[in-house]
């Protein structure tokens, strides 16, 4: 068993690139601080859509991007392991799920499939495709990379 009890400077790296990915996670969403024009906090917009109101329906674009997405998701996470393998970093896997999920989150609001826009609404934005209308809450999603168990500041 010789030669079995070492581990070569790139096992090292892997294993610690291995060692941040338990201690990171990539979250994809909306950051408090950025309002609309009537003063509404994006975030609280992105959660009126994806949850519903008492007089607006349910718009679940951010489960329907991961639901819709699940084989793509999975195939992009086996990939970067892959990629871990060849010296890529926690970071840098991460960063590119982000991008991912962030581009799937982005397509399901353009893309929709949600119940259509009230008339009044209709009336008010020209449009009866729901979440569309000046393109901020699209614009508005992002990634961050964190320590797991990071609650809000």
């Amino acid at each position: 068993m010789a030669g079995h009890d070492r581990i070569t400077p790139e096992g090292k790296k892997f294993f610690a690139e291995i060692e941040k990915l338990k201690k990171l996670q990539v979250r994809v969403g909306f950051q408090r601080g950025k309002t609309t024009a009537d003063k509404a906090d994006i975030v609280d917009v992105a959660a009126w859509n994806e949850l519903g109101t008492k007089n607006t329906p349910s718009r679940p674009f951010m489960r329907m991007s991961v639901d819709d997405n699940q084989s793509a998701i999975n195939q992009m996470c086996q990939s970067q392991m892959k990629r871990l393998k060849d010296g890529a970093s926690a970071e840098d896997i991460l960063t590119r799920l982000g991008v991912m999920q962030k581009g799937l989150v982005q397509k399901k609001i353009s893309d929709g499939g949600f119940v259509p826009n009230a008339d009044s609404t209709v009336k008010r934005k020209k449009s009866s495709r729901p979440l569309v209308d000046t393109g901020m809450l699209r614009a508005s999603v992002n990634y961050e990379i964190q320590k797991k168990g990071r609650g809000e500041d």
